[in-house]
This record gives structure tokens, C-alpha cells and sequence, in this order.
């Protein structure tokens, strides 16, 4: 019984409407060189990507080493090795970091990583190349690199996509000797490819044709195939001078049912009525003139002749036992068609050297601006094919137009004021009904005590607190001056002199009001103060807390500290994954058996290291340039910075999860910032914001963290201030997370 490496089931794969693999079926011994062959785009790197476990089946079943490639792909990326169509390794590591990250990401021990450094090293033959970035090598080496890394983990089965494409002819058989070593070696190589000569290496082949594999077995058994040279007919190889100029006159002679150009030579397929007699007659030459002879079929001939005459799903010879699997001749969609005979042509009575006309006739046009209608044109095709960069163009400034236009509002009303009020009499209450008829305050809170009253403010629940003495009625009614402590939170520049100069205005036309109406009934001054002279009735006596000098730095550049912080780890996360997508890397690891965890974290911690150290900095910067102190607990500070950081790289990942190119990221990372500059409270106050927006604010992460930040920096707040802020920003990083990570797949899309 054959010991089957790799067994392909009626598989098949669709995206959208579009049809990659359409119900392929074969086996693959194991030792054995398998070669996959067809035309670009016929579905050959696809089949690679299921059997890898990083794509999908649409219908079917693949196993590789007995293990199902839909349900237990993990298992097998520990047993495979792939090399990838296009260089997939790290261009700025050396060829030695590239090979021992691999054997890192495959769990190899040091002293087995050691070994199977020395040995992979010693068979691809690249140990001269070690300390060179792997980005400046040379296709040959970069397949040897490549190669190198496929095998460091001592894989049994390699897929090669392609593995000589774009490489010289020397390089490409080089690196042919090394797979017929690992054959020697017991490992099974899955190769595709579509360089004919290439399938002649292989023990086994098949040959896919616009999705469907139309034919599958070993290539001496295909070559004598009934439809590859059908009964009645004959192979020549004719060399003559000029074989391009006879191609078409020997393709009109009736009976001629093939002519193609192989090298200097023309290979002809023709019935027994198109001798070489006949040939040379039409060609119009001699014996002397021309030499030809019989020849077996290529696989070129091969699969020229059954692509052409492919019927889908139908082929007219069983390939019976000329197969490598003992049911692949239903595998492989069972028959071979029969050539079709070409339409007739016009028969020429010798080669024709006249030139075609209208060739080199063309004339370029020149100019300063000489191909502007090509740029232009294609430009618009890749807007018009490119969904995100339409949305981003043409609906999200609009949106943002209509969000930002009703949100911005820089008028101070609403200041949230918590009250104190010792008195409690009819007096201490029309104060406190003049400070709500302003319009510029809002009661949040009636406090009883000292200790809520002063936590109030620095939780920043508060921007202002009113404290109204026991014996505020009893001097205004004794005619005298009355004083009332207003304490203003001044890390807000802007809101503080609002609220400042509203209360100073309201304590002077409340005094202005009473002293009218003492001076007309008693024509007396209507206060005066313990020393006897006339003063005003009320006096409101404003204190800035936190910023006593009010400048702006205070409040603008802690919130500056967590944009940058976001704006960096978002920017720097979401680019380096969609990067290592676009250049090919990350298909490369998703074969690897790295898990996903082990990916994300690896990934995310040396940027979650730098954007700790940004903010070390930052924060030096914030005390020592601009003279902000920090008033709080800077271990706090610190430990809540991190998990903000946290949230902001859950929101690069996202980004990249949602991106297929940088240009996608750069857009989609455009979006998230620009609402957490302008609707977090950064630089306009979120109070101010209409009610629908304002709610929607508590869903911007950076929202919570400018709140920690100002509150620890300016306030001095301890954690007890802060808790709702830290539970929200806890939620955010949370919810983020949780949904980078659902979106996260070790799979392509």
C-alpha cells in the first residue's frame, strides 16, 4: 500500500464569483518531488495556501500527513516547510537572524537550533553570505536563503510556490540539486511551477488549466497519453533557417494540427498525409535546406495538447494506470480530450519576409506633458477600484463636516459648580438661584461636608465650588458685608476665567441690587465693613486652585501628552503589520505553528516598550520644558499610562485587521485621530457638546485617559478621584482588545 503524503479531495475554492480551484482531486506519495503546473492565475499557489492551513476550502477535503487541513491546520505548520512565491523573509535582518528567528518561531532548543543552523547552512551553501541583509542578496541566494529557512525545523513535507521564478538559469539548477538531495532524504516536495522544463524533474506531476486539473500522473506515463499523439499521427522536429518565419505556413498545411516554436527548432504535430515531403514543398526548400526527424512528445506537448482540448469535467481516454494514486483517474477529472484540428488557413507558397504591415511605424508624441491622459486615466481606475479611499474622500469629511460643526462650540456654559452651603436660609438660597440664572454655572452636587466638598473639585467632577458661610444672612441682614468663597479649578485656563469673571460680575450686581433698595428705604450705606466704612453688601471672593497664573500650558499639554501617546502607538501598530502584509512576512509566519497569541504579543510588545519609554519622555519634557509639576502619585500616573497604552495598540491592531495596505491603515488611523483631538475634551469642553455627541465621547479611549492625566498632573487626584475614568478606560482597552483579537486570523482573507 502506497504511504500518502498529501491527499486533495474534490477541493475547491471560490472568492465571490470568482473561481480559483474548481474540484481538484490527487495523491501525493510521500518522498516523492510533485509538481504543480499551469499558467499564472490557473490556481496553483491557492491549492499550497489551503494545504498550508492558511486559506479556507470553499467545498473538499485536504489532508497533509494524515492531518485535516480545515480543522487542524496547527498541526500541520509543524511538520511543513514553505517558501513562498515571493521573497518572504525580513529584508532588514541578516541571513543568520533571519534563520534563527525561524528556528525560534518552530520552538527549536539552542543546541538543536545550533545544528540545524550548521546543516542547513552547509546544504544550501549560503555560509558566506551570514552577516549580509538578506534585502541586498541576489534572487539565487534569496531562494537559498528561503530554502534554508524552510527546512531549519527538519520539515517532511516543503512547499515550493514557485520556487525558481525570477532567477537565472545557473541558480535555477542549483537550486534543483538541492531539492533532488532532500528527495534522496526522504522528504516530500510540493512544487509548483510553470516552466516546462522544470515538470520534467519531477516524479509526478499534474497540470491545473483555468481552476480545474485536467490531468495528473508521472510524466513518461503522460507523454504517451492517446490524445497527446493521436492515432494516425506523427512528431517532428524540423531545424531550418528562420523557423519563425515558416511557423505560419506550416500551420496552413491541412493534416498539420500543431506547429510551435522550441528554440531553433520547429515542432510539428501532423498526420501521415503531412509528410516532411509535403513540408518542404510548401515551405519550398530542399533536403539540403532543412533536417528533421521524429520525436517523442515534451510535457510542454502534453499540456499544450490537453489544455486546448479540455472539456470540463470530461476528457475522452481513461488515464487508467498512469497515475501516481490508485483512484486518480477520477482524481484528475479521468480522461484526456483528443486534439481539436485547427481551423484551415491560407496556404503560402514559402516563408514570408515582408514585413507585417504598419509595424515600427508608430510615431511617440513628446512634449512637456507627454503622457498626462495615461497617468490621469489610470489614477482614476485605482480610485474607482478602491473602495476606502472613495468613502475616505468623499463621505467622511461631509460626516465629519456635520459632526465637528455641531460639536465644536466654544462658548463656556453649564460649568458643572458643586455647593457648600452653611446657611441655608431664604438669603443662602436666592445666592445660589443667581449663580444657576447666569446660564455659565450648573449644580452637579449639595455637599455637607468639607473633605466631599474638596474631593469633589479634585476628582474634577467640579470646575467650581461655592462655599457659603453660617453667618452669610446674618451679616447682610446686621448691614454688613457678607463673603462668599468661590474656588475655581484654574487647570483650564479658558473655563476658569469664564467662571472667574462671571462670579466677580454676579457679586457686584447682586450688591449693586441690595444697596439700591437699602439706600431708598433708609438712606443709609447699605454695608459696612468692621472697620465702619461703606462697602459692598456681597462680596464674592474667587481662588484659583491648581493654576493660580492660568496659563494654558497647564491645561493643553497633558492632554498633548495622551494624544501623542495614541497617535504614535496607533500610527506605528497598525503600519508595521499591514507592512510585514504587503511585503509577503506575514503569510509567512501564518504557515509557521507561532501561535496567535504568541504573534500579537511578539509582535505588539517592543511597541508597547517604545511608546512607554515616548511617554517617559513626554512627561520629562511636560515637567521640565514647560514647568508643569506633576501634583499626584507619578507611580499612578505610570501604571495607568500603561494600560492606556494597551488600549491605543489594541487600536493599531484593529486598524491592521481592517487595512490590506499602508495607504488603507494611514486613512483608517486619519479617522480615529481626528475625533480624539477635537471631541475628547482635548481642546474643547465636552460639557458643551449637545447631548448625543457627549455620550458618543465616552467611546473614544484617549476620553478617559486626558481625564487621568489632568486630574493626577494638575489636581493631585488620588485613585478615589479617579475611578469612573480608570473603569472606563479599563472597558475601552477591554472591548478593543477583545475585538482586534476576534478579528485577528492566522488566515488569509
Amino acid at each position: 500500500m502506497k504511504d500518502i503524503a498529501i491527499r486533495i479531495d474534490h477541493l475547491s475554492r471560490e472568492f465571490g464569483s470568482l473561481t480559483a480551484v474548481s474540484d481538484a482531486s490527487f495523491d501525493v506519495e510521500r518522498g516523492a518531488i510533485f509538481g504543480l503546473l499551469g499558467p499564472n492565475g490557473s490556481g496553483k499557489s491557492t491549492i499550497i495556501r489551503m494545504l498550508c492551513g492558511v486559506l479556507e476550502p470553499s467545498s473538499g477535503h485536504a489532508s497533509v500527513l494524515g492531518f485535516d487541513a480545515a480543522t487542524e491546520p496547527e498541526k500541520i505548520k509543524r511538520r511543513i516547510g514553505y517558501m513562498s512565491q515571493k521573497f518572504s523573509l525580513y529584508a532588514d535582518l541578516s541571513v543568520s537572524e533571519n534563520l534563527n528567528f525561524y528556528g525560534r518561531i518552530y520552538g527549536l532548543e539552542t543546541v538543536r537550533l545550533q545544528r540545524r543552523f550548521r546543516e542547513v547552512v552547509e546544504l544550501t551553501g549560503i555560509g558566506d553570505r551570514l552577516n549580509q541583509l538578506a534585502g541586498t542578496l541576489s534572487g539565487g541566494w534569496k531562494q537559498r536563503l528561503a530554502l534554508a529557512a524552510a527546512l531549519i525545523h527538519e520539515p517532511d513535507v516543503v512547499f515550493l510556490d514557485e520556487p525558481t521564478a525570477g532567477i537565472d538559469p545557473v541558480a535555477r539548477r542549483q537550486l534543483w540539486d538541492l531539492l533532488f538531495e532532500l528527495s534522496a532524504h526522504g522528504v516530500t516536495l510540493f512544487v509548483t511551477t510553470h516552466y516546462m522544463d522544470e515538470a520534467e524533474r519531477c516524479t509526478d506531476v499534474g497540470y491545473l488549466w483555468n481552476s480545474r486539473l485536467i490531468v495528473c500522473g508521472k510524466p513518461d506515463q503522460l507523454k504517451q497519453l492517446p490524445d497527446v499523439t493521436p492515432p494516425g499521427t506523427e512528431r517532428w522536429e524540423l531545424e531550418i533557417s528562420h523557423p519563425a518565419a515558416c511557423l505560419q505556413p506550416l500551420r496552413a498545411i491541412p493534416g498539420v494540427r500543431d506547429a510551435t516554436l522550441f528554440g531553433q527548432t520547429i515542432h510539428v504535430l501532423a498526420e501521415q498525409q503531412a509528410s516532411p515531403q509535403k513540408m518542404m514543398e510548401v515551405l519550398g526548400v530542399t533536403e539540403s535546406d532543412i533536417q528533421y526527424r521524429p520525436i517523442t512528445p515534451s510535457l510542454e506537448d502534453v499540456f499544450v495538447t490537453l489544455s486546448r482540448s479540455a472539456v470540463p469535467g470530461r476528457l475522452t481516454h481513461p488515464l487508467k494506470d498512469n497515475v501516481s494514486s490508485p483512484d486518480s483517474s477520477s482524481k484528475a477529472g479521468g480522461q484526456v480530450p483528443a486534439a481539436e484540428e485547427p481551423s484551415a488557413r491560407p496556404l503560402a507558397s514559402g516563408p514570408r519576409k515582408e514585413q507585417a504591415p504598419g509595424f515600427g511605424t508608430a510615431r511617440q508624441r513628446s512634449g512637456r506633458c507627454s503622457g498626462f491622459v495615461a497617468i490621469f486615466l489610470k489614477e482614476f481606475s485605482h480610485i474607482r477600484r478602491e473602495p476606502a479611499t472613495l468613502f475616505f474622500t468623499l463621505l467622511v469629511p461631509v460626516l465629519q463636516t456635520i459632526v465637528f460643526g455641531v460639536a465644536i462650540n466654544t462658548e463656556i456654559e453649564n460649568i458643572p459648580m458643586v455647593v457648600f452651603d452653611l446657611d441655608g436660609r431664604h438669603d443662602a438660597r436666592e445666592l445660589q438661584a443667581a449663580f444657576l440664572n447666569t446660564r455659565t454655572f450648573k449644580v452637579v452636587e449639595r455637599v455637607l461636608d468639607e473633605e466631599t466638598f474638596f474631593r469633589t473639585i479634585t476628582s474634577g467632577r467640579a470646575k467650581v465650588g461655592v462655599r457659603i458661610p453660617a453667618n452669610y444672612s446674618d451679616h447682610l441682614l446686621a448691614g454688613e458685608q457678607a463673603q462668599v468663597q468661590v474656588l475655581i479649578d484654574g487647570s483650564d485656563s479658558q473655563v476658569a476665567t469664564t467662571a472667574m469673571n462671571t462670579a466677580n460680575l454676579l457679586g457686584l450686581n447682586l450688591s449693586i441690587a441690595r444697596a439700591r433698595v437699602v439706600a431708598t428705604n433708609h438712606s443709609v450705606a447699605p454695608a459696612r465693613n468692621e472697620s465702619g466704612a461703606a462697602v459692598l453688601p456681597i462680596e464674592i471672593r474667587t481662588r484659583l486652585l491648581f493654576n493660580p497664573n492660568l496659563e494654558s500650558s497647564h491645561f493643553f499639554v497633558p492632554g498633548l501628552v495622551g494624544i501623542i501617546l495614541q497617535l504614535v502607538t496607533l500610527f506605528l501598530t497598525a503600519f508595521a503589520i499591514v507592512r510585514e502584509r504587503e511585503l509577503g512576512t506575514l503569510e509567512q509566519l501564518f504557515v509557521t505553528p507561532v501561535s496567535r497569541a504568541g504573534l500579537l504579543l511578539g509582535k505588539l510588545a517592543p511597541y508597547a516598550v517604545l511608546a512607554f519609554g515616548e511617554t517617559l519622555i513626554v512627561l520629562s519634557v511636560m515637567v521640565y520644558l514647560f514647568q508643569v509639576p506633576i501634583r499626584g502619585d507619578i507611580g499612578l500616573l505610570l501604571v495607568l499610562s500603561g494600560l492606556f497604552l494597551l488600549c491605543a495598540l489594541g487600536l493599531g491592531l484593529f486598524v491592521s485587521t481592517i487595512s490590506k495596505t499602508q495607504l488603507q491603515a494611514f486613512q483608517f488611523a486619519f479617522i480615529i485621530m481626528l475625533p480624539s483631538v477635537l471631541l475628547s475634551g482635548f481642546m474643547f469642553p465636552r460639557s458643551e457638546m449637545p447631548t448625543p455627541i457627549y455620550l458618543a465621547t465616552f467611546a473614544i479611549p484617549v476620553t478617559y485617559y486626558l481625564e487621568i492625566l489632568r486630574a493626577i498632573v494638575l489636581r493631585g487626584a488620588d485613585l478615589k478621584d479617579i475611578v469612573p475614568s480608570v473603569i472606563g478606560l479599563g472597558t475601552s482597552t477591554f472591548v478593543v482588545l477583545s475585538f482586534s483579537l476576534m478579528r485577528f486570523r492566522k488566515q488569509l482573507s
